[in-house]
């Protein structure tokens, strides 16, 4: 009976339930940590550039293991590789709550829970698209609203622990969340082989595992990078991800130190405003992205190099000296075009390169964006202990984004057919 309710049309929504909700959890860890950012530093007496550091090295730290998470889905059993992620970086989380020193600190939450979390990307994304083959699109979107929600919550919930518990009980109650629903998925995921989908013939599936049992390491390092199109991916993911950790990592603190706000207040608004709007676009932006794919796939890319350059004209008025009003209207602009690129990533980075290297490509991607990424908090974080302020940062980042949306638009013009069809063979 159970089998045959995994082999059913309901399961693969069963399965999309079961990720949103551990992208989430993933999701809301990173937030908890930014949200009581302040509290942090001064708890255990830290500077910016040291706490932008923290953030830094938990970057890298996801920037060097998560190759390795995408070689292991692809060599090994998916399910396992998620679910040890998720139970691994829900208890560094846990335990970050304990730490009472810059060193602790930095190994729990940097390495560990930054290492942690790196494993889970490349096969989750990797087996959403293995049960959802018609319905990719929708459920890609609908997965990446987690991310929204997830940081709204965790903002939000994670400031208010911190005002009346202190902040260590905001990563206690986080990572024993994670525990629970990563025990969940280790009941409820069934382990089906790589290649293997539904409605697929079990003769047919078994031969293309065959065919690609044990891709190497560098493999997908080779696809990503020697096709255009991802090579462009790549890049524009890289800007995307620079933009978006640097806003996160500092934003809440930036609310609470010019316009007085308490960490719920800072961690509520800083990601609400944003997210909801990025709910609204990411939905219209996957529907759209499938009807304008019917036409040519290259629509995609330009929707997210559109999202881009029109994401980057809200960043520019972040830094004036406005209205809390301005000021969320701008995250709201920011958050509901830069979801046009979020709707797009995995779909686009699919589409030029071959099946049975998703999660190596995937991981390769995620590593190239979060290296880069990883430089933000501690860039900002200097800016800001230099000038003052990080009014002078929102400029910079608005700047990125407009260089890295036309470079998208130029290569998906083109280059993103032929690597399309390259993929394909």
């Amino acid at each position: 009976m159970q089998k045959k309710y995994h082999e059913g049309k309901m399961y693969k929504w069963e399965i999309l339930l079961l990720l949103w909700m551990a992208y989430l959890l993933n999701q809301g860890d990173r937030q908890v940590f930014n949200t009581v950012l302040p509290a942090i530093r001064d708890s255990l007496n830290l500077t910016d550039t040291s706490i932008g550091l923290i953030a830094t090295i938990f970057n890298l730290a996801f920037a060097v293991m998560v190759p390795v998470g995408g070689w292991m889905g692809d060599r090994f059993s998916r399910k396992w590789v998620v679910t040890v992620s998720v139970l691994f970086f829900s208890v560094a989380t846990m335990f970050t709550g304990l730490a009472g020193s810059f060193f602790w600190l930095l190994m729990l939450r940097s390495v560990c829970t930054g290492g942690g979390e790196a494993m889970f990307g490349p096969s989750n994304y990797s087996i959403l698209a293995q049960y959802h083959t018609d319905t990719r699109a929708r459920a890609m979107s609908i997965h990446q609203t987690a991310y929204y929600i997830g940081v709204i919550l965790a903002g939000w919930l994670a400031g208010l622990i911190a005002d009346h518990f202190g902040w260590k009980y905001s990563f206690f109650i986080f990572g024993g969340a994670g525990i629970i629903w990563g025990l969940l998925i280790l009941f409820r995921m069934d382990d089906r082989p790589i290649g293997d989908a539904p409605g697929k013939q079990p003769e047919d599936a078994g031969t293309h595992a065959a065919e690609h049992r044990k891709p190497g390491f560098f493999d997908g390092f080779k696809a990503v990078f020697t096709c255009p199109t991802a090579l462009m991916m790549t890049i524009g993911f890289s800007g995307l991800i620079f933009v978006i950790t640097g806003f996160m990592t500092w934003v809440p603190a930036y609310l609470q130190e010019e316009f007085g706000m308490s960490q719920a207040d800072s961690g509520f608004h800083s990601m609400f405003w944003t997210y909801v709007a990025a709910f609204v676009g990411v939905l219209l932006a996957g529907s759209l992205s499938d009807r304008l794919a019917l036409k040519d796939n290259k629509y995609r890319m330009y929707l997210q190099a559109a999202g881009l350059v029109l994401g980057s004209l809200f960043l520019f008025f972040m830094g004036g000296k406005g209205s809390l009003l301005v000021m969320y209207i701008c995250f709201a602009g920011w958050g509901f075009f830069r979801a046009f690129f979020d709707a797009n990533t995995y779909s686009v980075l699919y589409d030029v390169t071959p099946e049975h290297l998703h999660a190596s490509c995937g991981s390769v991607m995620g590593m190239t964006g979060f290296a880069v990424g990883s430089l933000a908090p501690v860039i900002l974080g200097a800016m800001k202990q230099s000038l003052g302020s990080l009014s002078a940062a929102f400029p910079v980042l608005g700047i990125i984004w407009v260089v890295c949306g036309v470079l998208m638009f130029i290569v998906a013009r083109i280059s993103y057919k032929k690597d399309h069809e390259k993929a394909r063979i």
